[in-house]
């Protein structure tokens, strides 16, 4: 048990919501320094038709509007996967204090699996990263979804979504040089 595990639960909570609309169940929270919650978001890409709906980039846009600021510099952004490179990048620019994710993303993770774009020492802001946070329920989450696919049960989406489904813990060919803290 890690204390971001009632935190990660919350976005999975969320990640579930983003699934019953046609969405990959991802869900993301900002929440602030005394760790009261701020933004969330799920994943809205199919529900809106806007490729930049993930659900780490809409909690940060909701977290923006309600603190009035672009700058979420005393925040944390909890996603139930680990983000991809749109997603880690919006998280540096947002100047969040660390980034806490749920299940490694080998094909498109941007924090620790296949990019470190968060701790890059070129950036001049580098959030903290903790990634594995009740990671096998966020992968279960998402691999079920796939898998929902793979057998035809959800007609409407591409059969090539299902290779998505190794979602889960690192695998072999993940970026050895990065070092994203283990929940």
């Amino acid at each position: 048990m890690t204390k971001w595990d009632a935190a990660m639960r919350q976005a999975l909570s969320v990640a579930r919501q983003a699934g019953q609309h046609g969405d990959v169940p991802i869900g993301a929270l900002v929440m602030d320094a005394d760790g009261a919650l701020v933004a969330v978001g799920g994943n809205e890409r199919e529900l809106t038709g806007d490729p930049t709906a993930h659900a780490e980039v809409l909690a940060l846009r909701r977290a923006a509007a309600i603190r009035g600021s672009w700058r979420l510099d005393d925040c944390t952004l909890v996603a139930t996967l680990e983000p991809c490179t749109m997603c880690a990048g919006a998280a540096v620019l947002a100047r969040v204090e660390r980034i806490v994710f749920g299940a490694y993303d080998p094909k498109a993770g941007a924090v620790a699996s296949l990019f470190d774009v968060v701790r890059d020492p070129r950036l001049n802001h580098r959030p903290e990263v903790t990634g594995g946070v009740l990671a096998d329920q966020c992968g279960r989450l998402i691999r079920e979804f796939f898998g929902s696919i793979a057998r035809g049960d959800v007609s409407e989406w591409p059969m090539e979504l299902a290779s998505k489904a190794s979602v889960g813990q690192p695998t072999e060919g993940s970026n050895p040089s990065v070092t994203a803290r283990r929940a």
